[in-house]
Protein backbone atom coordinates (compact mmCIF):
# COMPACT_ATOMS: atom_id res chain seq x y z
CA UNK A 1 0.00 0.00 0.00
CA UNK A 2 1.32 3.25 -0.90
CA UNK A 3 2.19 5.70 2.13
CA UNK A 4 0.13 8.75 2.72
CA UNK A 5 1.70 11.80 2.04
CA UNK A 6 0.40 14.67 3.64
CA UNK A 7 -1.43 17.96 2.40
CA UNK A 8 0.91 20.73 3.70
CA UNK A 9 4.27 18.32 1.95
CA UNK A 10 2.32 18.68 -1.46
CA UNK A 11 1.62 21.99 -0.64
CA UNK A 12 5.44 22.60 -0.07
CA UNK A 13 6.65 20.10 -2.74
CA UNK A 14 4.39 22.59 -5.33
CA UNK A 15 5.41 26.17 -3.78
CA UNK A 16 1.78 26.80 -2.86
CA UNK A 17 0.58 24.80 -5.98
CA UNK A 18 1.95 27.68 -8.20
CA UNK A 19 1.09 28.49 -11.81
CA UNK A 20 5.01 27.77 -12.77
CA UNK A 21 4.48 24.31 -11.62
CA UNK A 22 1.57 23.59 -13.31
CA UNK A 23 1.95 20.75 -16.08
CA UNK A 24 -1.85 21.04 -17.46
CA UNK A 25 -5.29 20.57 -16.24
CA UNK A 26 -7.22 18.16 -18.21
CA UNK A 27 -11.36 16.68 -17.19
CA UNK A 28 -10.89 15.80 -13.61
CA UNK A 29 -8.63 18.38 -12.47
CA UNK A 30 -5.16 20.02 -12.62
CA UNK A 31 -1.60 18.49 -12.91
CA UNK A 32 1.40 19.69 -10.99
CA UNK A 33 5.13 18.93 -10.98
CA UNK A 34 6.61 19.13 -7.09
CA UNK A 35 9.93 18.27 -5.50
CA UNK A 36 8.79 15.53 -1.97
CA UNK A 37 11.06 16.30 1.18
CA UNK A 38 13.37 13.55 -0.20
CA UNK A 39 14.29 15.47 -3.03
CA UNK A 40 12.12 13.12 -5.63
CA UNK A 41 10.39 14.81 -8.50
CA UNK A 42 6.73 14.05 -8.91
CA UNK A 43 3.70 14.81 -10.66
CA UNK A 44 0.80 15.63 -8.35
CA UNK A 45 -2.86 15.34 -9.80
CA UNK A 46 -5.10 17.32 -8.01
CA UNK A 47 -9.06 16.26 -8.30
CA UNK A 48 -11.45 19.04 -9.34
CA UNK A 49 -13.92 18.34 -6.20
CA UNK A 50 -16.73 20.38 -8.15
CA UNK A 51 -17.55 17.81 -10.16
CA UNK A 52 -20.08 15.04 -8.80
CA UNK A 53 -18.00 12.27 -9.60
CA UNK A 54 -14.67 13.22 -7.99
CA UNK A 55 -15.18 10.72 -4.82
CA UNK A 56 -15.63 8.11 -7.06
CA UNK A 57 -13.27 9.04 -9.33
CA UNK A 58 -10.59 9.26 -6.58
CA UNK A 59 -11.17 5.63 -5.61
CA UNK A 60 -11.54 4.49 -8.88
CA UNK A 61 -7.85 5.68 -9.29
CA UNK A 62 -6.48 4.24 -6.07
CA UNK A 63 -7.68 1.25 -6.63
CA UNK A 64 -6.30 0.96 -10.33
CA UNK A 65 -2.98 2.37 -9.60
CA UNK A 66 -2.69 0.67 -6.48
CA UNK A 67 -2.41 -2.69 -8.40
CA UNK A 68 -1.44 -2.32 -11.53
CA UNK A 69 2.23 -2.79 -12.00
CA UNK A 70 3.94 -2.58 -15.72
CA UNK A 71 6.90 -0.58 -17.42
CA UNK A 72 4.50 1.15 -19.48
CA UNK A 73 1.90 2.65 -17.06
CA UNK A 74 2.43 5.86 -15.15
CA UNK A 75 2.55 4.41 -11.23
CA UNK A 76 1.17 5.36 -8.34
CA UNK A 77 3.83 6.61 -5.59
CA UNK A 78 1.16 8.19 -2.85
CA UNK A 79 -2.32 9.72 -2.92
CA UNK A 80 -3.28 12.24 -0.11
CA UNK A 81 -7.17 13.04 0.57
CA UNK A 82 -9.15 14.58 3.21
CA UNK A 83 -12.39 16.04 3.04
CA UNK A 84 -11.58 19.39 0.70
CA UNK A 85 -8.57 18.16 -1.37
CA UNK A 86 -8.04 15.03 -3.24
CA UNK A 87 -4.55 13.97 -5.28
CA UNK A 88 -2.61 11.51 -6.54
CA UNK A 89 1.25 11.65 -6.61
CA UNK A 90 2.55 9.64 -9.55
CA UNK A 91 6.03 9.52 -11.41
CA UNK A 92 7.21 12.35 -13.26
CA UNK A 93 7.78 11.98 -16.60
CA UNK A 94 10.29 14.22 -17.68
CA UNK A 95 9.48 14.35 -21.22
CA UNK A 96 5.81 15.29 -21.22
CA UNK A 97 3.04 13.78 -23.26
CA UNK A 98 3.17 12.35 -27.13
CA UNK A 99 0.90 15.20 -28.10
CA UNK A 100 3.32 17.54 -27.39
CA UNK A 101 5.97 15.93 -29.65
CA UNK A 102 3.30 15.42 -32.38
CA UNK A 103 2.09 18.44 -32.81
CA UNK A 104 5.13 21.00 -31.23
CA UNK A 105 7.40 22.83 -33.95
CA UNK A 106 10.03 22.66 -30.92
CA UNK A 107 9.87 18.99 -30.53
CA UNK A 108 10.33 15.90 -33.42
CA UNK A 109 10.06 12.17 -33.26
CA UNK A 110 11.35 9.99 -35.92
CA UNK A 111 9.89 7.02 -37.19
CA UNK A 112 11.73 4.57 -34.85
CA UNK A 113 10.49 6.64 -31.96
CA UNK A 114 6.39 6.60 -33.06
CA UNK A 115 7.26 2.74 -33.94
CA UNK A 116 8.58 2.13 -30.31
CA UNK A 117 6.21 4.50 -28.90
CA UNK A 118 3.19 2.58 -30.53
CA UNK A 119 4.48 -0.24 -29.62
CA UNK A 120 4.87 0.57 -25.71
CA UNK A 121 0.93 1.21 -25.46
CA UNK A 122 0.20 -1.38 -27.33
CA UNK A 123 1.63 -3.70 -24.42
CA UNK A 124 0.14 -1.55 -21.79
CA UNK A 125 -3.01 -2.15 -23.44
CA UNK A 126 -2.30 -5.86 -23.78
CA UNK A 127 -1.70 -5.74 -19.66
CA UNK A 128 -4.60 -3.75 -18.91
CA UNK A 129 -7.17 -5.62 -21.01
CA UNK A 130 -5.59 -9.40 -19.97
CA UNK A 131 -2.29 -9.18 -17.13
CA UNK A 132 -3.50 -7.20 -14.84
CA UNK A 133 -5.53 -9.43 -11.43
CA UNK A 134 -8.65 -6.54 -12.30
CA UNK A 135 -9.21 -6.31 -16.48
CA UNK A 136 -9.16 -1.95 -16.83
CA UNK A 137 -10.53 -0.15 -20.24
CA UNK A 138 -8.61 2.91 -20.19
CA UNK A 139 -11.64 4.29 -22.77
CA UNK A 140 -9.42 7.99 -23.37
CA UNK A 141 -6.82 6.73 -24.50
CA UNK A 142 -4.76 9.56 -26.65
CA UNK A 143 -1.76 11.64 -27.67
CA UNK A 144 -2.25 13.46 -24.76
CA UNK A 145 -2.73 10.32 -22.34
CA UNK A 146 0.59 8.99 -23.38
CA UNK A 147 3.58 10.09 -21.58
CA UNK A 148 7.24 9.81 -22.26
CA UNK A 149 10.06 8.85 -19.51
CA UNK A 150 13.82 10.69 -19.89
CA UNK A 151 14.80 7.29 -22.04
CA UNK A 152 11.55 8.07 -24.31
CA UNK A 153 10.36 5.04 -23.43
CA UNK A 154 6.07 5.45 -23.36
CA UNK A 155 3.74 5.33 -20.61
CA UNK A 156 -0.17 5.68 -20.26
CA UNK A 157 -1.37 7.63 -18.25
CA UNK A 158 -5.15 9.20 -16.73
CA UNK A 159 -7.27 6.82 -15.56
CA UNK A 160 -9.75 9.29 -14.60
CA UNK A 161 -12.58 7.57 -17.06
CA UNK A 162 -11.94 3.40 -16.73
CA UNK A 163 -13.82 1.53 -16.53
CA UNK A 164 -12.66 -0.99 -13.64
CA UNK A 165 -14.24 -3.97 -14.34
CA UNK A 166 -14.33 -6.62 -11.18
CA UNK A 167 -14.40 -10.82 -11.50
CA UNK A 168 -17.86 -10.85 -12.22
CA UNK A 169 -17.01 -8.72 -15.20
CA UNK A 170 -19.72 -5.92 -13.86
CA UNK A 171 -18.43 -2.48 -15.18
CA UNK A 172 -18.28 0.33 -12.93
CA UNK A 173 -18.49 3.97 -13.70
CA UNK A 174 -16.56 7.08 -13.41
CA UNK A 175 -17.43 10.38 -14.79
CA UNK A 176 -18.25 9.51 -18.74
CA UNK A 177 -15.31 12.48 -20.25
CA UNK A 178 -13.95 10.58 -23.00
CA UNK A 179 -12.71 12.77 -26.02
CA UNK A 180 -14.54 12.57 -28.93
CA UNK A 181 -12.65 11.47 -31.54
CA UNK A 182 -10.81 9.01 -29.27
CA UNK A 183 -13.41 7.29 -27.30
CA UNK A 184 -14.08 3.69 -28.01
CA UNK A 185 -17.37 3.26 -30.18
CA UNK A 186 -18.42 0.90 -27.36
CA UNK A 187 -17.91 3.33 -25.10
CA UNK A 188 -21.50 3.15 -23.42
CA UNK A 189 -21.68 -0.69 -24.14
CA UNK A 190 -18.98 -3.08 -24.59
CA UNK A 191 -16.10 -0.97 -23.29
CA UNK A 192 -12.53 -1.41 -25.48
CA UNK A 193 -9.76 0.66 -25.52
CA UNK A 194 -8.44 -1.27 -28.45
CA UNK A 195 -10.93 1.08 -30.74
CA UNK A 196 -9.23 3.80 -28.82
CA UNK A 197 -5.62 2.69 -30.20
CA UNK A 198 -6.92 3.41 -34.35
CA UNK A 199 -7.09 6.77 -33.95
CA UNK A 200 -4.11 7.19 -31.71
CA UNK A 201 -2.09 5.12 -34.35
CA UNK A 202 -3.64 7.47 -36.77
CA UNK A 203 -2.11 10.49 -35.14
CA UNK A 204 1.04 9.50 -34.69
CA UNK A 205 1.53 7.87 -38.95
CA UNK A 206 -0.16 10.94 -40.18
CA UNK A 207 1.64 13.87 -37.91
CA UNK A 208 4.84 14.06 -39.75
Amino acid sequence: VPRRISYYELVKATNGFSESNLLGKGGFGSVYQGILSSGEMVAIKVLDLTLEATSRSFDAKCIAMRNLQHRNLVQVISSCSNDDFKSLVMEFMSNGSVEKWLYSENYCLDFLQRLNIMINVASALEYLHHGSSIPVVHCDLKPSNVLLDEDMVAHVSDFGISKLLDEGQSKTHTQTLATIGYVSPGYFSTPNSKASFGPTFFSFKFSF
